[in-house]
């Protein structure tokens, strides 16, 4: 293996790129025409552009890629995640071109790649499985006759693909057609199969996987588990090994299984299997009349389980997402070890010789808000936590200036750390996360930052339900205090110019400045005087409060206000004519011995008309609150619709996004179609004014 391909895009390739680069081999990348100016294209050996920006033509296109290949002489692929790399097809056609293929054998794909598949495989070998239907008759009808002798609650998951989609949880009959209906459709957009299968669904589970690795010689051993229960949508956000809730028997139980179901597939490479952990909690009723329980452990439904049950979801055929937290918990390099995997070597180690050591946390930074909406932008301002501290990692392809598009994925990157303890690795994560900054689009950093200070994620008792449990608890946390928000406004203030060093400034300054995003949120006003030597007086309503300003580098500032001192970074990120949006990144003294660096959003109003300053307008307007493509309209004129009834269906990064009427309301206009292509801020539709309300 000399020059490898690498067939993807973002942090991946840019992961693997490195890895091949250590190894001595040279890299060719590939990029769609959104990612023409993306790190991955400058840090490979050479770049191929595919052309079009849509996946489907670009990084799923199988004839683009092997032609690149061919041009670039490259002699290996390597398909990352996502997209192609658990396509048995793309496989094959990689070995049919006479080229090394980084990944299973395409039989073993497809015997694991469909849930199905994989489940009745695992059947056949002891790997308990839990009741449910994954036959091939897709009819409605089936699923109805099936779910009435599986039980209720049950899950919806479509049979191809991952990442959530096509999964739908349902707790009725009533509910079951629907979510059939909408699983598929998802499905069939994100993966070109509609396949579907149902399973009974646990209460309070936990996603525990196992990382296995085999290789041409007969030999497959596992790489311990990790605990992925922390999720949202059916997706991952924060995984960490060993899990909590993983004693040594249970996880040399895991382990075991998880490597018979590899073996029986002839499966080669880098692998995990998925597994649902139930401990305390049971199902939500016993089984059906005549239904025996699942195995794996004892039942947890008895009363009498010595250690939870755990039940098989499915086995991804390729590297995961999460991969650095093995990497950082065993020291191995996973990439490494499928390249020469690839090449025909043995596995460098046996079962035994496996170290694990210490405790290791991701979280996965994405293009999202607090409530996982998902958005594309500009990244205006980027900078990484301090990597020279020992334990802490960043796979990422951000810097300063990249387009988040729509077109893909929300995930940015994701922030590793490894420490002696778990109690280590929090913090040692908590304060690398009020570190890191990605300023000119919401993210999701601070909402990671608050599920690792909750105390159930701290005494490692947080499974699926976790965020749907405490998600509103944790948006709270995220809402800034008065101090944090005084301080933003002091560095809006003082973006373009620090106080002056030395001469105070005679005259005051007035900013009006309103909370962004955020419905009815009023105007407010803060007179700024500088009084010399960096100090600032500034007036708030009736108070009065005095800082100390200076410049930090980089256009970061450093604010003291009474006696605590936060390191602020403001970015201004377009808004309405003459009414510019502010991001700030505030950091400041630990709060009850955790760091914290809050966002705060801001519009500066100081120089918009005054009729700005109301909201009655945004009241009566639904506006897109990301790029997508508009695949329904729910809702038409005339219509009266209650808070919360769904009124559009937006795709975007791969999923589909209902937006709900925001209070009970008569919708007015209606200002777009289905399979437009809509932008943030772009007016969708418009509500009739309330009765007695000025228009």
């Amino acid at each position: 293996m000399k020059k490898l391909l690498v067939a993807n895009r973002g942090e991946i390739a840019c992961r693997i790129i490195r890895s091949a680069h250590a190894m001595g081999i040279s890299t060719v990348a590939v990029f769609s025409d959104a990612d023409r100016d993306a790190l991955h294209v400058r840090e490979a050996t050479t770049a191929v552009a595919l052309g079009g920006t849509a996946s489907s033509d670009s990084y799923l296109r199988i004839d683009k890629l092997l032609e690149a290949a061919r041009a670039t002489g490259a002699d290996a692929v390597h398909p990352g995640y996502g997209f192609l790399s658990e396509n048995a097809d793309f496989a094959q056609a990689v070995i049919d071109a006479g080229l090394t293929w980084v990944g299973p054998p395409p039989a073993a794909i497809r015997a694991l790649g469909s849930k199905s598949a994989a489940k009745a495989l695992a059947q056949a070998h002891g790997v308990p499985c839990l009741p449910g239907y994954f036959g091939d008759d897709q009819r409605d009808q089936t699923f109805v006759e099936a779910a009435q002798r599986i039980g209720f609650p049950l899950m919806v998951k479509a049979v191809a693909g991952g990442g959530g989609r096509g999964m739908r949880q349902v707790a009725s009959a009533e509910q079951l057609l629907p979510a059939l209906h909408s699983a598929r459709s998802e499905a069939l957009s994100g993966f070109g199969d509609g396949d579907l299968l149902i399973e009974r669904a646990l209460l309070r589970p936990r996603h525990v996987e196992v990382q296995v690795f085999a290789d041409a010689h007969g030999h497959c051993i596992h790489l311990g588990e990790r605990d992925c229960s922390v999720q949202r949508r059916h997706q991952k956000i924060i995984e960490e090994a060993p899990s909590p809730a993983v004693s040594p028997a249970l996880r040399a139980e895991l382990g075991r299984c998880a490597v018979a179901l590899a073996q029986a597939a002839g499966y080669v490479g880098a692998g995990t299997v998925e597994f649902l952990l139930e401990g305390e909690a049971g199902f939500a009723a016993g089984p059906p009349q005549g239904e025996t329980a699942p195995s794996g452990g004892s039942d947890p439904r008895s009363g009498g389980a010595s250690q939870p049950g755990f039940y098989l979801m499915e086995m991804n055929t390729r590297l995961q997402v999460e991969h650095p937290v093995t990497e950082m918990l065993t020291g191995l390099d996973l990439v490494e070890w499928q390249l020469r995997v690839a090449r025909g070597e043995p596995l460098p180690l046996a079962q035994d010789d496996v170290p694990f050591t210490g405790h290791a946390i991701e979280v996965r930074l994405c293009a999202e808000d607090e409530h996982f909406t998902p958005h594309a932008g500009r990244v205006a301002h980027f900078a990484a936590p301090d990597l020279t501290l020992p334990g802490r990692r960043f796979d990422h392809a951000l810097e300063a200036g990249c387009e988040v598009t729509p077109h893909y994925d929300a995930l940015l990157g994701k922030l590793i750390v490894h420490a002696p303890t778990r109690a280590e690795a929090m913090q040692r994560l908590e304060h690398a996360l009020s570190q890191t900054q990605v300023l000119g689009l919401p993210t999701n950093r601070g909402f990671l930052a608050a599920c690792l200070r909750h105390p159930e994620f701290r005494a490692g008792q947080a499974g699926i339900p976790f965020l749907a449990e405490h998600g509103e608890a944790l948006r709270q946390w995220l809402v800034p205090g008065a101090e944090a928000s005084l301080v933003a406004a002091l560095a809006i203030a003082f973006a373009d110019r620090p106080p002056a060093d030395a001469l105070p400034v005679p005259f005051t300054r007035s900013l009006r400045l309103c909370p962004a995003r955020q419905v009815d949120a009023a105007p407010w006003t803060l007179a700024v005087r500088e009084t010399g030597r960096g100090a600032v007086q500034a007036v708030l309503g009736e108070d009065r409060f005095s800082a100390q300003i200076r410049a930090a580098g980089e256009g970061a500032l450093r604010i003291e206000l009474d006696g605590v001192s936060w390191r602020t970074q403001a970015v201004r990120i377009g808004g309405a004519p003459g009414a510019p949006r502010w991001q700030v990144q505030v950091a400041g003294a630990a709060e009850g011995g955790h760091a914290v660096a809050h966002e705060c959003w801001l519009d500066d109003l100081s120089h918009a008309p005054r009729e700005r300053a109301g909201a009655a307008s945004a009241t009566r307007e639904l506006r897109a609150p990301f790029n997508g493509k508009l695949l329904a309209v729910l809702a038409r004129p005339g219509q009266a619709v209650a808070q919360g009834a769904p009124l559009l269906v937006i795709e975007s990064m791969k999923l589909e996004h209902t937006l709900a009427a925001p209070r009970d309301a008569v919708v007015e206009s209606l200002d777009v179609t289905p399979g437009q292509q809509v932008t943030p801020g772009q007016l969708l539709l418009s509500f009739a004014a309330e009765a007695g309300a000025s228009a």
